[in-house]
């Protein structure tokens, strides 16, 4: 271990203070890791008791100096033997003068770190989730807020036909429930090493126990009852990286759903489209050089973040392809960041999305203006399907109404503030002969060119509400 200070004067990770909540940052920290590793030795030593293999004043002892954590002692011990797992080992045997003697019998040192990695996971998932069940809830109120105000809707980015906001928005929240869907799964099948040994076999565990009528098996499942960690059925010397490889795809699929929604925002909040805009503090600066910016950061912090998360399954996959045989040492430089870091970014993306549709604003007159000029383009369809209803020839008619919406389009191009184009279908001839003019004029309420998306946002937002009761109690 490095000879060093840590504090504002040297690097620092980002992760380290400018990303992730309170209570994510203590799951991942060193503190709570030794304390969790003690936990896992403890549980090992209450399990060996019971097979006569410990006394109860030993594992008295070992209760008792269980959160007597100290981290510069083992540091400077890891200094000189090159091993953090031992020298943590060495400092609780220095604490425990009537215990220490039988800390990590017969264990190796991913029985105690790859338990205690997924203790952390565990942790962790249940922040995330939790975090997601409030976000959904907030989500929902606003779809069922605004499950009937019309706007514009965009395809390749371009004016297509009216959806309403809450239509759109349930569209973020079916995804984000597939996610939360993933999330409460992957949690629950979440595996630990369990006590194996040095490469799975448990066969220290059987020298250990023999002559003591407990098997290598039952002493293993008293100690991951006593961590409330179910383990896999076969391990090497490690727990499957698959499991890894799993999780980072499923905080991926996280991160990608808001990736999406405030990709979405950004482009919406543009002043040409001008629909939704962040929350924006009052004394909140957009930019050092124009004053007058309100630049998403938000969103784009949203989209950073979850970049990054996207790239991080790749290295979980090659931890796993790449785990040698029994094990190889080469995965566990990169997972004291890869783990974390994932975390730590998705719980802050997490906040900072519940912050934005908190506070999220939406301007009536910027959809009202972008509905005036483009949803009359829309209404072409209903208007082309109903001509044909009274005898009109469709190709024909599709001819003439895409004549007259080009010049129309050319003039709303070219600053005119009203689109003209409901004028000029309604006083051609060959439309006339099928219509009349306030037959024609009525097809362009782009209010009732919506289908029955309302009531389908109003279902998602029950749907939403329901699946998150229904997966809670499971």
């Amino acid at each position: 271990m490095p000879d060093l200070i840590f504090g504002h004067d040297t690097y620092l990770s980002p992760f380290t203070w400018r990303y992730g909540s309170v209570a994510m940052h203590e799951v991942w920290s060193e503190v709570n890791k030794r304390r969790l590793f003690r936990r896992v030795w403890v549980a090992l030593a209450t399990a060996q008791r019971e097979a006569g293999l410990v006394t109860d004043v030993q594992l008295a002892d070992l209760r008792a100096h269980q959160n007597d954590v100290d981290i510069e002692r083992s540091a400077a011990i890891e200094a000189e033997i090159r091993h953090d797992l031992m020298a943590e080992v060495k400092v609780y045997s220095e604490q425990c003068v009537i215990g220490g003697g039988i800390i990590h019998l017969g264990a190796t040192s991913m029985d105690i770190s790859d338990n205690v990695e997924v203790l952390r996971i565990s942790d962790s998932l249940d922040l995330l989730v939790r975090s997601l069940h409030d976000l959904l809830l907030t989500l929902a109120e606003l779809v069922d807020g605004r499950s009937d105000q019309v706007c514009m809707a965009f395809t390749h980015l371009q004016p297509a036909e009216p959806t309403t906001v809450g239509y759109r928005l349930a569209q973020y929240a079916q995804d984000l429930l597939m996610d939360y869907g993933e999330l409460t799964r992957v949690r629950r099948d979440l595996r630990g090493k369990g006590i194996k040994g040095a490469v799975g076999t448990s066969a220290s565990y059987a020298a250990l126990l023999m002559g003591t009528g407990v098997t290598p098996e039952a002493m293993e499942n008293r100690v991951m009852t006593e961590l409330g960690l179910p383990p896999f059925d076969v391990a090497t010397q490690v727990y499957p990286r698959k499991q890894d490889w799993l999780v980072l795809n499923v905080l991926a699929g996280v991160a990608g759903s808001l990736y999406k929604f405030a990709f979405d925002l950004r482009f919406l909040q543009s002043p040409s489209v001008g629909e939704w805009g962040e929350p924006f503090g009052s004394r909140q600066v957009g930019s050092s050089a124009m004053p007058f910016k309100r630049n998403p950061v938000l969103s784009e912090n949203i989209d950073s973040l979850a970049r990054y998360v996207a790239t991080l399954p790749r290295v979980a996959w090659d931890n796993a392809a790449h785990s040698l045989l029994e094990r190889t040492l080469d995965d566990s430089g990169n997972r004291r960041e890869v783990l974390p870091s994932a975390f730590l970014a998705v719980d802050e993306i997490l906040s900072t999305a519940k912050a934005i549709l908190s506070g999220l604003q939406v301007y009536e007159g910027a959809i009202a203006r972008n509905l005036a000029l483009y949803g009359d383009f829309a209404a072409t369809e209903r208007l082309l399907m109903v001509l044909v209803t009274q005898g009109a020839n469709r190709q024909e008619m599709h001819e003439v109404i895409r004549g007259h919406a080009m010049a129309a389009w050319r003039a709303v191009q070219a600053g005119d503030p009203v689109n003209p184009l409901p004028a000029m279908l309604s006083r051609d001839a060959s439309v006339r002969r099928y219509l009349g003019e306030d037959a024609i004029l009525a097809l362009f309420d782009v209010g009732a060119h919506i289908g029955d998306a309302p009531e389908r946002a109003r279902r998602m937002a029950q749907r939403v509400r329901t699946e998150l009761a229904r997966l809670q109690a499971a």
